[in-house]
């Protein structure tokens, strides 16, 4: 195995890769476009903690076609990201090339096999804490090792010379003869940790030492040793939970990938750990539970806020403690005894439905001294500025006709509207934002018209 391509240079690849590369001149890194210009300009470096530090300068490429084609390919990208490598290596794979996949996750094999055969594919688990401090520096603190093995179990040629090649670089590799076991086992810690380190917002210790939290790991385990069983008939050990704790009290003082995932902003791999667990759950008719929970914490922790449909959303903010979107979904699920099913002096003979501005401001808190509430048009060139105790008494914000999206036509998406108010009547149409205020504001109505002549 003369030439190896490594893909990605991230905590994990990024390490392995380094060492590889230390005393190997047919070591190349296939990299995203922000990495490769930082390795191709300062190298690649590795500040250890434990060991020494170091920069390579190895060849560079954003297209593996620009680099010597590969015998040995190691994957150190994320779980989800796997497609679009797949896609990227197919043109430069060899007869007998072999892909060593050092990633998360219990199906990257088996999703490597479907596409490329089972011939080429070997497994592999990475014990390491190491971080992206920046595009090709990798900051490294503990362990530094892997256990590879074939998917079938048997030790092979391959097997060993990929393991020479490791040692020669000075990275600890052992062979084991059922990696899917291997790697069903680190899905157990990975899918403790990680998630917890997250919500708690602190490091492993702080999970091992609540002993509340004792039974909560318990279970996580005994889901995904549960999981591991009816999806891919692999038996873990009955005392699973005792060894994940076990083998955590060296770890205790680090943060996890997931927790420096979330803490710079990057994708997290939960759908590739707990989410994994519970859609499989699901399928085999496992419960997990806890391992739902945790997924829908750290998706909402970590992920974008919802973002609904351009023109099917009402902000609210001004003089709140916090901003609030509305849809048409969420007015629907208001108080019934706040929504408005007819308007028959506007809107005679149609099916329409609205939402009293009562329901919205036992929603909002607001700011003490808030007594003016202005409804602006989307594009901000008409609004209605009415006490809050005229919005309370007359407002309605009508969002749907015959059970469908109010038409823009009519005014809709959303429109306000003020049956009972007599001359003072405000009618907006197309409302995009709804701002609380202390004393009036922006009005376009008639000066006659203004509120705070009532």
């Amino acid at each position: 195995m003369k030439q190896v391509l490594f893909v990605g240079a991230g905590a994990v690849g990024g390490y392995f890769g380094a060492h590889l590369a230390r005393n190997n001149p047919n070591v190349a890194f296939l990299l995203r476009p922000r990495t490769l210009a930082a390795v191709a300009k300062n190298g690649l470096t590795i500040r250890s903690a434990i060991g020494e530090s170091f920069t390579v300068h190895p060849p560079v490429a954003s297209d593996p076609r620009e680099l010597p084609q590969p015998d040995l390919i190691v994957l150190g990208v994320k779980a989800y990201d796997l497609e679009e490598t797949m896609t990227q290596l197919e043109p430069v794979l060899k007869p007998d090339t072999t892909i060593l996949t050092l990633q998360n996750g219990v199906t990257i094999e088996d999703t490597l096999m479907a596409r490329f055969g089972r011939e080429r594919i070997v497994g592999g688990v990475a014990f390491i804490y190491s971080r992206i401090v920046e595009p090709g520096v990798i900051d490294h603190y503990k362990k530094g090792m892997m256990t590879i093995g074939e998917p079938m179990g048997m030790e092979s040629p391959r097997l060993q010379a990929i393991a020479s090649l490791w040692k020669e670089a000075g990275i600890p590799c052992f062979i084991t003869k059922d990696i899917r076991r291997a790697k069903w086992e680190k899905m157990c810690w990975n899918c403790v940790f990680n998630p917890l380190t997250v919500v708690l917002n602190d490091r492993v210790a702080k999970a091992l030492d609540h002993p509340e939290l004792q039974p909560v790991i318990t279970t996580i385990v005994r889901e995904v040793s549960a999981v591991a069983m009816a999806a891919h008939r692999v038996p873990l050990d009955e005392d699973m939970p005792e060894k994940v704790v076990k083998w955590s009290q060296e770890l205790r003082d680090i943060h996890t990938s997931m927790y420096d995932d979330w803490k710079a902003g990057r994708r997290t791999e939960i759908d590739e750990l707990n989410g994994y667990i519970t859609a499989k759950g699901k399928e085999f008719g496992v419960p997990t539970p806890m391992n739902e929970m945790l997924t829908a914490f750290i998706k909402a922790m970590t992920g974008p806020d919802p973002q609904p449909s351009a023109g099917a959303s009402i902000r609210i903010e001004g003089a709140i403690m916090q901003p609030l979107q509305f849809t048409r979904a969420t007015l629907a699920q208001l108080p019934a005894a706040h929504q408005v099913s007819e308007l028959p002096t506007l809107m005679p003979g149609m099916n329409v439905r609205g939402v009293k501005l009562q329901a919205l401001l036992d929603v909002v808190t607001l700011d003490v001294g808030a007594d003016h509430v202005t409804f602006e048009s989307q594009d901000g060139k008409f609004s209605a500025c009415l006490t809050i105790k005229q919005a309370v008494e007359f407002g309605i914000l009508v969002y749907e006709l015959e059970g469908a999206p109010f038409p823009s036509g009519r005014g809709g998406p959303f429109r306000l509207v003020t049956p009972g108010l007599g001359d003072l009547c405000a009618n907006v149409k197309q409302v995009g934002r709804i701002i609380f205020s202390k004393g009036l504001s922006s009005d376009t109505r008639p000066p006659e018209a203004c509120a705070e002549k009532v």
